[in-house]
This record gives structure tokens, sequence and C-alpha cells, in this order.
């Protein structure tokens, strides 16, 4: 056989050839896996204006986000998926309506996700919370029971207080307790994942969080390397883009003269936002509020969240299908208590023996009908509106007529479970509206999960103020 000789001067001019894509190739490895900068937050993030900062990103997980964000690709489409693969099974998949007579306070798996037990009512024990400390009561019992090592929660980052979260990892009780209080702007829960991954003194985890960071946390979970991870969630719906906008809207839109002094808000099912401060606790009818106050003050993200209830945690807790006493205060208030699976089970019946949480009832209930005040809903949203060409009023409803209505609809509407059903309705559909509206019919329905379209299309079969926004929208898309 006879041997050819290489030229060096031949070597040199392939290795010139083969290394700058090999340079290429590490440079892109090694850039895929860097996390982003968040004060390039949203433009530099993969779903920009779309990007709910669920802190996934700023992680050396960003190279998985095409596969775990709930705004990219399938979106929340994939809920459908990874439902089974986290509670063993899907969800049954009817829905509740009224025309099919059906006791209202039914709790359907089609609208609420897998359920192991009824939703049931409860409360904390915690003071300082911004409801009863539900929430806190279960992660500090984990800790306590020895369920898991630490809890991923969500603190208050300092200076802009409630309105600036920060996540922590938590190892005590007096660690968890930094977490009370909901936080109205968007939190970068995920962002401690790297920490996560690289200390081995972490084998089971808790993480608390709201429906697409626990989304993004299910899609990467096997690559942390724990033993157990348990999530507990909350119900979310339109949440501020930063705390700057969340201080915006009490001190603009509710009209709160110290916005500094306030520890948490939310809008209730009596129809008003209440506000809970250092001394004092006021209610605002949704109807006083200034339209024009929405668009700034709602992250661009949580109009295109399908999973307000929050599908893949293991337990969750949320307020919208519990009963609001006359004259209530969130922090007197029971909250919904949704068990999902035997993990989410274990957190709760843990958390009550070590008395840090009451059931007060086992099994919420519920009374009216929802879809019709769903849809008009829709149709006065200002999102909506903004959409189909129509003008945003400046100035909300004068105080006692705006009283009238939200006592009005607070008798004659939906209570309960049957409230819980008007609120996840009137989202679902505001958002198809929306996502149509930004990416057209067949990317929106793509990233929606199977109860969502399956909603959108009763709707449009039996709500014809819905069937005439509708059209409207998909002809302005096309």
């Amino acid at each position: 056989m006879t041997l050819t000789r290489v030229k060096p001067a031949s070597i040199f001019r392939f290795l010139a050839l083969l290394l700058p894509p090999i340079a290429v190739a590490l440079s892109a490895s090694t850039s895929a896996s860097t996390p982003i900068d968040p004060s390039g937050w949203p433009s530099r993030f993969p779903a920009k204006d779309h990007c709910s900062k669920c802190g996934l990103c700023e992680t050396t997980f960003v190279s998985k986000v095409t596969e775990a964000c709930a705004f990219l690709g399938d979106g929340m489409g994939r809920i459908d998926v990874l439902e089974s693969e986290v509670h063993g099974r899907r969800r049954r998949e009817e829905l509740v309506w009224s025309k099919n007579n059906v006791d209202p306070s039914n709790q359907e798996e089609g609208r609420f996700g897998v359920l192991e037990r009824p939703i049931a009512l409860a409360r904390g024990r915690e003071k300082g919370a911004q409801w009863t400390g539900v929430v806190t009561g279960i992660a500090a019992a984990a800790l306590e029971g020895g369920l898991v090592d630490a809890v991923v929660c969500v603190a208050d980052g300092g200076e802009e207080g409630f309105a600036d979260p920060f996540p922590i990892i938590a190892r005590t009780v007096e660690d968890v307790m930094k977490g009370r209080g909901v936080k109205p702007s968007l939190s970068p829960s995920l962002r401690v994942l790297d920490e996560v991954r690289s200390d081995p003194s972490i084998r089971r985890l808790l993480f608390c969080g709201v429906g697409c960071a626990v989304q993004a946390l299910r899609s990467v979970e096997e690559e942390l390397g724990l033993d157990e991870l348990l999530v507990l969630g909350t119900n979310c719906a339109d949440n501020s883009p930063t705390p700057e906008a969340a201080k915006n809207f009490l001190d603009a839109g509710v009209g709160v003269e110290d916005v500094n002094t306030v520890k948490g808000y939310e809008f209730m099912q009596d129809f008003s936002v209440h506000v809970k401060m250092d001394s004092d606790y006021t209610k605002t009818p949704y109807f006083c509020l200034p339209g024009t106050v929405a668009a700034p003050s709602i992250a661009t993200s949580c109009l295109a969240c399908f999973d307000y209830i929050n599908s893949l945690a293991d337990v969750v807790v949320g307020y919208m299908g519990a009963p609001l006493p006359k004259g209530g205060r969130m922090d007197l208030a029971d909250q919904t208590l949704t068990i999902r699976n035997a993990k989410g089970a274990s957190l709760v019946d843990n958390a009550i023996a070590r008395g840090r949480l009451d059931i007060k009832n086992p099994s919420a209930g519920g009374s009216g009908k929802h879809e019709k005040l769903a849809s008009a809903t829709v149709a006065k949203d200002s999102a909506v509106v903004a959409i189909t060409g129509g003008k945003i009023p400046e100035k909300g409803m004068p105080r006692l007529a705006g009283e009238v209505m939200a006592t009005v609809l607070g008798g004659l509407g939906p209570k309960g479970i049957a409230f819980a059903r008007y609120s996840l309705d009137y989202h679902v559909l505001r958002n198809y509206l929306h996502t149509v509206n930004e990416w057209g019919e067949k990317t929106a329905t793509r990233r929606m999960p199977k109860y969502a379209r399956d909603m959108i299309e009763e709707y449009t079969q039996s709500d014809e103020q819905f069937r005439v926004i509708r059209e409207a929208v998909l002809a302005k898309s096309k």
C-alpha cells in the first residue's frame, strides 16, 4: 500500500476551513446556556412582550426555553400532555353549562383540572399574611415535618415593598415567613434553579409558584436531579408587569393616597378591589375604575395565559370559588384548596396535623348562572374594546353608582364555585381574543389547552354577543 504524504500547507488550509464552524458551534452552544441579563426584559427574552418573567431564562436552563416556555411553540397546549405525566391521568373533560341544569356547585375537572379530592375551603393561622396564610402554613409545615429540605418561594425585594418580588430558597420557617403576602407583579421564581441544582443538600424541594412558572419547571424538573419535587401553586390572573405599574394602578386607578402603606390587594368576589394597608382597609367597585388604567396595569403575558387554575401543581390555593361574607375582608375569608394528587394530599394533611391549616368545608359549594355575565364582562373589557376599535372610557362610574352595581351583581350573580366558573370563563374568552389578534387563530389555538378550546366553541355556538366579537377579531387578524 502506498502512503501519500500530506503537505503541511494542505493541513493548515484544512484546519482553516474546519475550525471556524467548530468555533461557531461551540459559541452557539455556550451562548444557548448563558443566562439572559434581566435588565434586558422583555426585548432580549425569547417570548418578547409575552414573557412572564418566570426566571427560567435567567438561568442556564435558558437552553430549554423553546420546549419549556408557556408562551412559545405549543405554549400552554402542552398542558394536555404534561398533565398525565404529573398526575398520572388527564382531567375528565366535561364542562358544566347552566343550560344543562347541572348543579352549579359541581366541581367539574374540565374547568378546574385534575381533582384528587373535592375543592375544599380552608384557612391558615399565620399573622401578617395577606389572607390567613394558607400557602405560608403549608410551606412552613413541609419544612417542620421534614417533607422537604428547602422551599422556593417569593419574598419582597426590598425598596419597592410588596410590589417587588424576589425568589429565595427558604431553609427555615423564619425564611418562609419572608414570603407572606401575595405579590401583584411578575415574579422570577425560577431564577434560583441553578443554585438548587448545584446544592447537594437539596434532595427534596417544595416550589411555590404560578401556572406559567410551574409549567416551565415541570418541563425541566428531571434535569434538577432531585429525589422529589413538590409543587404548591396559586391561582393567578392579571399581574402587573412591574412594581411601578402595580403602584400606578393603586395610585391612579384606585386612588390610594400612600401606596407605600399597602400590604396587598385583590380583585374580589364582591366585584370590588380590596386594598389592605398598614392601618386601613378599603374597597373600590370595579365599575369605578377608569378604563385607561387597565392596559398599563396588566402584563401582556397574562393576556395570553390559559392556566389560571395552575393545572400542573400538586396542590393549589385560590379564592374565587370561596364565598365572601357580606362586609368580608381578605384576612378573614376562606380560600379554596385544590388537591390534584397524592403529593398534594400529603402537603395538606401534614399542615393540618401540625396545626397550621384548618379545613372549613371539605367541599366548596356554589349557586347561580355564569355564562351571560362572563360574555358581558368580556365585551366591556378594555383590552377587548381596544382590539375591536371601541372607545375606552377615561373615567369609571361615579362612586355611588358603582357601589349599587357591585351590590346588585353580588346579590344576584354567581357565587362560590359558580363565581369561579365565571371568572375563569371571562379570562379564557378575553385571552383568546387577545392571542388571535396578536398571533392569528392557528397559533393562538395551538397554544391553548383543550378545555379552553372547548370553551371557546361552546360560547361561539351559544352566545351571540361573544360570537359577534370573535368574528370581528378573526376578520381583523386575517
